[in-house]
């Protein structure tokens, strides 16, 4: 995992969840997707597509948190280029669940996936960690236990906005349906 520098080293905060959108837009070089790995020391809560053991392995030996989740071709258009989709002043979206032959991979503790047992999650972390040789930290008692713990309902495309919510984004507000059919519609 190689992140490029931002100019002047400004404008990263990692104590902040990595949206897809940045991530997206990081472009990596050709062949460098596994370097750094090992030198890799922030403490983030990220969620990707999918992750590798080793990728998994470097981000919970740092106390960080990595959570593989499905997005439909909808939902991962309007989370890379999200302003244009505001713009168009429509509901966000529910995000679409995986297929059924994605469905095992997602379920899988191994592989952190959204759907997976909390607790497997956390057998499965402790035998990465035996796996790996690291002692793996105690997110209860970190003092970014919060952002650590976050997760999206699995029905969000947006942390922080639920489906059904316009963004207006001249008015800078979010309108939030009231009708009982929609709040229907939209919950999980």
């Amino acid at each position: 995992m190689s992140f490029p520098k931002t100019p002047g080293g400004k404008g990263f905060d990692v104590l902040q969840n990595l949206p897809r959108i940045t991530l997206a837009n990081l472009r990596p070089e050709p062949g460098s997707r596994k370097l750094g790995a090992d030198i890799f020391a922030a403490k983030i809560n990220i969620e990707v597509q999918r992750a590798s053991e080793g990728v998994i392995a470097a981000i919970e030996r740092n106390g960080g948190v990595i959570t593989t989740s499905f997005y439909d071709p909808i939902s991962l258009g309007i989370l890379i280029k999200p302003v244009p989709f505001f713009l168009r002043g429509q509901p966000i979206p529910k995000r679409m669940l995986p297929g059924e032959d994605m469905v095992p991979y997602y379920r899988n503790a191994e592989n952190r996936g959204y759907l997976a047992d909390p607790e497997k999650i956390h057998q499965a972390r402790l035998a990465l960690a035996q796996k790996y040789g690291y002692v793996l930290p105690d997110l209860s008692k970190d003092e970014l236990f919060h952002m650590l713990s976050m997760r999206k309902d699995v029905r969000q495309i947006f942390f922080g906005l639920c489906p059904g919510w316009v963004v207006n984004m001249p008015e800078k507000k979010i309108l939030k349906p009231t009708d009982e059919k929609l709040l229907k519609y939209y919950s999980s």
